[in-house]
């Protein structure tokens, strides 16, 4: 268990980083906590990816306007300087996604909300999963890169630290940098140690914290708190991204997605009494930035007193529907709605973590050996707000840069001695599933309630006050009880939901998607 490089995440970010090394040779340790490491927050996400050309004079600009012009400019630089590259080189000449094209063989753009122009890349609107499953099918041949081993199923703990690991005290004295992590194998239970010269983060965001959310289930903070505790620096950790549009479900709390480009392509939100409402406002209407469309579909079944709005696409062609939103129709269709006939019950759902890690612009954290890419970091590119479909374009960008400035000092970095950091001490109290799945739910319901689109001082001294008491109780259950994935997670999400709140009761000015009602 020993490597150049361990990366914690297999979504874009993490197949990004883990290419780049692997082509220098050098032996990567990729890890997911899945049994199907294709499962992950890019494997879900249908617009598409930007497609940034260097006519494209207007891209700056409406990534500055979508985050209320709070972003970091040499962010947004970095990647339009760099992103149209790297996508070039990387998922068109190599892992040859099979993005929709023209009749002509050329590349189709379509354009979603807030954007200028049309400018993203899609299949369908499945891109996500085709990005991915082709991403990972490339470098997981084994006759190409034998030096990747896929460590699948497996849950990281915690990154390790001389620090706080380490055997002897005079270890305390060290410069405190990360030096690999106890990786969780769920099959047998056994929690290793798995070394390196660099560890990175590429675990996503945090949108499953929140009741309704349209994220995969491990998008919990797992790198967010495994950061945190080692003692690395986050930010901006209230701005919190709801995707507007998520089909509306009694009876489920993961949202299926319904892609901004329905709204690109034309589709027309309307009340419960068929009226159409976005012009009420914004002038841009359906084509607003998320947060705004967010916040108005709440205003409206306020004022309408219904669950939810209707998204309606059915004036387009049936045939055309269809191949552009397969996806999409099908899963309306299992739940009796006909998209080319009827609108779509939408609503709300967490969706996009902003903050995060905080990175310089090569992916580095504030901690040695350390980096991090994708939703989990934070460079400042989306500021308070995101722009569609930059994430995806974002964690392939940041991905490549980021291997390329680490593989530079690998060779003056030694891996750290394995019999210097502590064998994990393994607890044999039962992990009662009761207790877990009701704390889970608390949270859950806390971070909706209290934690969601729009938040108050009071709202947040109350998630305060019950996350507080909530994690005391919930380290003495950890410390005494056996590991299982579903209690990592649950004690990496109270850590994280905690840092949410308190960001938020710092941050008293509204902006963006974050939105303080008093």
């Amino acid at each position: 268990m020993n490597f150049d490089v361990l990366i914690i995440g297999t979504g874009i970010a993490g197949l990004s980083c883990a290419l780049k090394l692997a082509e220098k040779g050098l032996l990567v340790g990729l890890v997911s906590r899945e049994k199907d490491p294709n499962i992950s927050n890019t494997y879900y996400a249908q617009g598409g990816i930007i497609y940034p050309q260097r006519e494209d004079k207007l891209l700056g600009s409406d990534i500055l306007k979508a985050g209320s012009h709070t972003n970091n400019i040499n962010a947004i630089e970095i990647l339009k300087e760099n992103g149209g590259k790297i996508l070039n080189e990387v998922l068109l000449n190599k892992v040859e996604v099979d993005f929709s094209r023209k009749d002509t063989g050329e590349l189709n753009l379509t354009r979603e909300a807030a954007h200028s122009l049309p400018r993203i890349l899609f299949k369908g609107d499945f891109t996500g999963r085709e990005i991915q499953t082709s991403f990972l099918n490339y470098i997981k041949d084994i006759k190409r890169f034998p030096n990747i081993k896929l460590l699948q199923n497996h849950t990281a703990v915690d990154l390790l630290t001389p620090l706080h690991h380490g055997i002897s005290i005079n270890q305390r004295y060290e410069e405190n940098k990360v030096v690999g992590a106890y990786l969780h194998n769920r099959e047998d239970g056994e929690i290793v140690k798995a070394l390196a010269k660099v560890t990175v983060l590429a675990t996503g965001g945090i949108g499953s914290l929140y009741l309704h959310n349209s994220n995969s289930d491990g998008a919990r903070g797992d790198g967010h708190a495994m950061a945190n505790r080692a003692g690395a620096l986050l930010t901006d950790m209230e701005f919190i991204q709801f995707h507007p549009t998520t089909f509306y479900n009694r009876n489920s709390h993961r949202r299926f997605l319904i892609s901004e480009a329905v709204r690109g392509e034309g589709g027309r939100l309307v009340n419960c009494n068929g009226e159409e409402f976005m012009g009420k406002y914004h002038p841009d209407k359906e084509l607003a930035p998320r947060d705004v469309v967010a916040k108005s579909i709440m205003e409206e079944t306020l004022e309408t007193m219904h669950d939810c709005v209707y998204l309606d696409i059915s004036h387009k062609d049936p045939d055309w529907i269809r191949e552009r939103f397969p996806t999409i129709y099908e899963h309306c269709e299992q739940n009796k709605i006909d998209i080319t006939k009827e609108p779509i019950p939408v609503i709300p759902a967490a969706h996009y973590t902003c903050g995060g890690v905080k990175t310089d612009l090569k992916g580095k954290t504030s901690l040695k050996n350390l980096f991090a890419v994708g939703e989990v970091a934070c460079t400042g590119l989306h500021g308070a707000n995101r722009l569609a479909s930059t994430s995806l374009l974002e964690g392939l960008t940041w991905g490549y840069l980021a291997a390329e400035e680490m593989a530079q000092d690998l060779n003056q970095i030694a891996i750290y001695p394995d019999d210097q950091i502590k064998d994990w001490e393994v607890s044999t109290g039962e992990c009662d599933n009761a207790l877990v799945n009701q704390d889970w739910l608390t949270l859950k319901q806390t971070m909706w309630n209290y934690v969601g689109l729009t938040r108050t001082k009071r709202r947040l001294k109350r998630a305060e006050a019950l996350f507080r008491e909530h994690y005391i109780e919930l380290k003495k259950f950890y410390k005494h009880s056996n590991l299982t994935d579903n209690l990592i997670g649950l004690r990496n999400a109270a850590e994280v939901a905690s840092l949410v709140v308190q960001a938020s009761l710092i941050n008293k000015k509204s902006i963006g998607c974050f939105q303080r009602k008093d």
